[in-house]
């Protein structure tokens, strides 16, 4: 008995210092247990884990404790009750969402967090008993946006409870699945679609008439007595619970001694990494934007018109020519290097398989040998994506952007001959000076240390999915006049990483063209004069310690070196093609470095 509680006392323990990682506060209370105390800003309240031999309980635990830390760390309240909508369901779907939102993001940077989320989502799904039409639209919407976010899959039975409104759901919801996660990342723009689109589906005026008549003719029939009473409020306390996310698992059966054990060394072992991991997560917890209001991801064609985009290409070719054959010849380099690794390998002299019809002619000269078959060795090529960054800043205006537009553009050509995918990316500012940004904050008093203030800017010249030809005349508008402002680099690797992360290539590499340090005038004259430069190193050092993303990063006449470990200084920008194709070609000869534990 005294190594259960010992085990269990463990296990709170690493509870506990998870929770403080994950929501990013030293001062959070966690809470096991008492029914009394409601969850806040400083405490997290979770069940009591009834009995210690129930694998089960633990797997509850670690879920809800995932999501209330997520929620505190990534939901801003005021924001969320800005766009509530009315109406009881309404709000229920709404916070939903919410809930998804935030949890969606957690689960895009560790797996594990996914995997205790979900896994427990389709174990309280299958826990339930759907009687009414509001249990049946609730649980409905909410496994409704989780395959479309996480590719939860149910089975049958339960997919068949709540078919009645998958229909009414996807006709609603399909054209802004893509929208809705695509703004996970902005929780205002998020809250504020999602409750307009619950807000139009008016389902706290449409619940049938039946529900209700049913339900008041059944408080009529049966006046409940005390112990019905009882009952009735434990179900309501259960049904409570199962919101939260943790159901009743009182008839589970037990699992082992031996299993409770590993489950405590098992959370013990992941605590300390876990916390150190979180806390880097966002590379700096100290650094903030003013505001995101008037930030902006854009794709290329969507800045200019066709015809203007079609000259700038033109443009680009012209110089172009003037280093074709030179960076051709590194291209063709990296494209014999890469088709190498692909080379097609053969186990011959095999008792089946396919025919080896060069072993053919041995048969004719004597019909007493045997036929030789021949398999294909499995390929060790990795499917691979590689992005490139460009810093878009006012200083790399003339010859460095066009020399990198130029390189990232034959590059894109190359690789993709060879199947790896290719995405092509530019940071800068809507405006010098701050913008709107910086207005806004004038407006409000000119509070101290803003923060970041100024309007961002990130360009999609080319999405890993999109071919080349089609997205060729996008590298052209890097030449347009007016587009290179200030550079903020952190927040731009921030950027390019949350975007690699989504992907499902085994192998993906982040190459970053800068010509020196980040600048934002209007940041650094309301910040510390490092504060955009302490920002990119913390980033840098967390993707380059704690994410399977392999990182380097060529200077341009500046040394970059003290920002990123695998740098390249260059300072003739003749040698950015040479260096480009080089470094890229080095890495694919190496193995790629030990993905996160």
């Amino acid at each position: 008995m005294e190594k259960k509680t010992e085990i269990l006392e463990n296990f709170k323990t690493a509870i506990g210092s998870t929770v403080r990682s994950l929501s990013n506060s030293e001062n959070i209370e966690v809470v096991f247990g008492d029914k009394n105390l409601k969850s806040n800003q400083n405490i997290i309240k979770l069940p009591e884990i009834e009995n210690i031999d129930k694998k089960i309980n633990y797997k509850q635990i670690r879920a809800l404790a995932d999501s209330k830390s997520l929620k505190l760390r990534l939901s801003d309240n005021k924001i969320f009750k800005t766009f509530e909508p009315q109406g009881n369901i309404s709000r229920k779907l709404y916070e939903i969402a919410e809930k998804i939102r935030y949890e969606k993001i957690g689960s895009e940077q560790f797996t594990g967090i996914k995997n205790n989320i979900t896994n427990y989502y389709i174990e309280r799904l299958n826990s339930l008993d759907l009687k009414n039409s509001e249990d049946k639209i609730i649980e409905s919407f909410e496994n409704y946006l989780r395959v479309k976010f996480f590719d939860t899959k149910i089975d049958k039975e339960q997919e068949k409870k709540l078919k009645t409104y998958k229909k009414d759901l996807n006709d609603k919801f399909k054209d802004k699945i893509k929208k809705l996660s695509s703004l996970t990342y902005d929780q205002a723009k998020y809250n504020s679609l999602i409750s307009s689109l619950i807000s139009d589906m008016s389902l706290d005026e449409e619940l049938k008439d039946e529900d209700i008549d049913e339900r008041n003719k059944d408080e009529k029939q049966t006046k409940p007595n005390k112990q019905e009473q009882d009952t009735e409020k434990q179900a309501k306390e259960q049904e409570m619970s199962i919101e939260a996310g943790v159901p009743d698992v009182e008839n589970e059966a037990k699992s082992s001694d031996q299993e409770s054990e590993e489950i405590e060394i098992e959370d013990k072992s992941k605590t300390s990494d876990l916390r150190k991991t979180f806390k880097d997560m966002a590379g700096d917890h100290k650094y903030k934007a003013y505001t995101e209001e008037f930030d902006e991801i854009i794709k290329a064609e969507e800045l200019e018109n066709d015809e203007e985009l079609s000259r700038l290409r033109k443009n680009l070719d012209q110089q172009l020519l003037q280093l074709k054959n030179f960076i051709s010849k590194l291209a063709n380099k990296l494209q014999r290097k890469l088709l190498a690794k692909q080379n097609r390998s053969w186990n011959f002299d095999l008792e089946e398989g396919l025919l080896d019809t060069s072993k053919l002619p041995r048969i004719i000269m004597d019909p007493f040998n045997s036929l030789s078959f021949k398999k294909e060795k499995d390929i060790e090529f990795k499917d691979t994506l590689v992005t490139i960054l460009i810093d878009n800043s006012g200083s790399m205006r003339g010859k460095p952007i066009s020399v990198a537009a130029i390189c990232a553009d034959i590059l894109a050509r190359t690789l993709e001959r060879c199947s790896v995918k290719v995405e092509i990316l530019g940071f800068t500012t809507k405006h010098w000076k701050g913008g709107s940004s910086r207005e806004k904050w004038m407006k409000n008093d000119k509070p101290i240390l803003p923060g970041r203030l100024n309007d961002l800017r990130h360009i999609i010249y080319k999405s890993a999915d999109t071919q080349w030809r089609q997205g060729k005349n996008n590298m052209g508008l890097m030449l347009k006049e007016g587009l290179l402002k200030e550079n903020i680099d952190g927040e731009a690797l921030k950027w390019a990483y949350n975007k690699m992360s989504r992907r499902k290539e085994e192998r993906k590499i982040l190459m970053v063209i800068s010509d020196g340090a980040p600048v934002d005038d209007s940041t650094l004259s309301t910040n510390s004069s490092d504060y955009l430069e302490t920002n990119l190193k913390n980033v840098v050092k967390w993707i380059e310690n704690k994410t399977d993303i392999e990182l380097l990063a060529i200077g341009i006449g500046h040394d970059v070196t003290r920002y990123y470990n695998q740098a390249v200084k260059i300072t003739d920008v003749q040698d950015l093609g040479d260096v480009m194709i080089n470094q890229l070609t080095d890495l694919f000869v190496e193995k790629s470095k030990k993905s996160l534990h």
